[in-house]
Formats: structure tokens, sequence, C-alpha cells
């Protein structure tokens, strides 16, 4: 299925963003790729932009960067970006607890109050949906303190009980909250066990935020995890190749 290519108004506030996600000089080749045009499009696009004062810097064949003093309005969507938007509030609406349920709602308002009318029908029809969690079961660990704990680097003492049933008390330097459609897990590195371990927040009956930092930042111990799970998941590839 070929995608429909941009407006040439889209186009620009995409190359903006595109080179405002990235950290490193971005080519044409790399944005033509991206958007679907030819290079000479995008050698024409860049050079109204720098035209029109936006401070991009650099040259062909070496790549482009986006000064840091810049920055578009924050809700200059394109339809792409805001289906992305009702997409995520949708998921997260179905699947988180109640405050961040109520959360995702409140940014659907928020962004319909702001977007023009042309766009409003992308979140009063959408034309995505996100399935339905497939386990409604309730967890007795309060997810909105794990959060915290989290956001503030402070250790957890959880009571879990693992897929035997086997209780178990582990002090966890907190990470990340992951979900999927059936369950959430606490990404941590375990004290106990000197490792990363993932436990299900439908198994932890009881959850003590100590007032004790972690022991490390929070940054580094998920760029280690994200590490180990590429080298994990790259291991199973080869053994099943």
């Amino acid at each position: 299925m070929i995608a429909e290519p941009l407006r040439s108004t889209d186009r620009l506030f995409q190359i903006i963003q595109i080179l405002r996600r990235s950290s490193r000089p971005v080519t044409a080749r790399m944005l033509s790729e991206e958007l679907e045009v030819s290079i000479r499009t995008i050698y024409r696009d860049v050079a109204h932009l720098m035209g029109q004062r936006v401070p991009i810097s650099g040259e062909a064949g070496v790549g482009y960067v986006l000064g840091t003093g810049y920055d578009m309005p924050p809700l200059a969507l394109v339809p792409i970006e805001l289906e992305a938007i009702v997409l995520g509030a949708q998921w997260v609406a179905a699947h988180g607890e109640k405050e961040l349920s109520r959360a995702a709602l409140d940014v659907l308002a928020k962004v319909a109050a702001v977007v023009p009318a042309p766009m409003q029908p992308f979140i009063s029809v959408p034309s995505t949906a996100a399935k339905l969690p497939l386990d409604a079961s309730q967890d007795t660990a309060d997810r909105a303190n794990l959060r915290a704990a989290i956001r503030a680097g402070t250790k957890l003492r959880l009571h879990y009980r693992d897929q035997q049933g086997e209780g178990t008390e582990r002090t966890v330097w907190p990470i990340v909250l992951g979900y999927s459609d059936i369950t959430c897990m606490l990404i941590a590195w375990c004290e106990l066990r000197q490792g990363f371990r993932h436990f299900r927040t439908d198994r932890i009956h009881e959850v003590e935020i100590l007032n004790e930092k972690i022991g490390e930042p929070r940054s580094r111990l998920l760029q280690r995890w994200k590490a180990q799970r590429t080298s994990e998941l790259a291991k199973v590839t080869r053994e099943a190749g």
C-alpha cells in the first residue's frame, strides 16, 4: 500500500520534527527516505526553511542539525501524529489503572480543545482502536506509588508471590513499569539476586517505599537493562536460527 504523500506545509513541519528528535546530523537521504520524497525535494524544502530563518545548519552530503534555540508551537500536529496520540491514549485508558486512565482521557480533551476544526474528526471519530485488556484481574500493588518511587529514585521492599505461589521479600531499585495487553511488570534491579528482575504487579501483595536512594542513576540502570534485553533477544534469535 502506497502512503499518501505529505502536503508541502506538513512536510516542512515534519523536517523540523525529525531534526528536533535527532541528536546527530540528519542527511538529506535519511529525510527523503522517511518522508518518501526525492532528495531534490528535501534540498528545496531545507533551503526554504533556512530562508524563513529556521536555524538549520549543515550542508548536503554531511547532514543537517536544528539549532537548540528554536522550537515549533507544541501542537503543530499533522494527522498521523494526532492519530498516534489518540491510539496511545486509547490504550492507556483501557489498560492503565484509574489514575492513568483518567489522565489519558484528560490529555485527549486538552488536545481536542486546541486543534483546529478540520482535525477534530481524528479525535471524535478515530480511525484506530486499541485492543481491550484480556485480563480483568485487579492488582493489589498501588501502581501510583510504584511510579512515584521510580520518579523519586527510592528503593522499594516488595512482598511478592512467584508463579508457584511462594512468598518472598525483595529490596529492589525500581526502573520502569512495563505494560502489555494482560500484565504490568515492575522492572527493577534486585539486591538479593544482584541482577535485573521483572515483577508482575498482580503478584505484589505489599509495597514499602524505603527512605533510601537507589545505588545508581536510573538512566544508567535503564540503559544497562535495555542492553541486556537486546543481548538476550539476539541470543534467542541465533539459537532459533
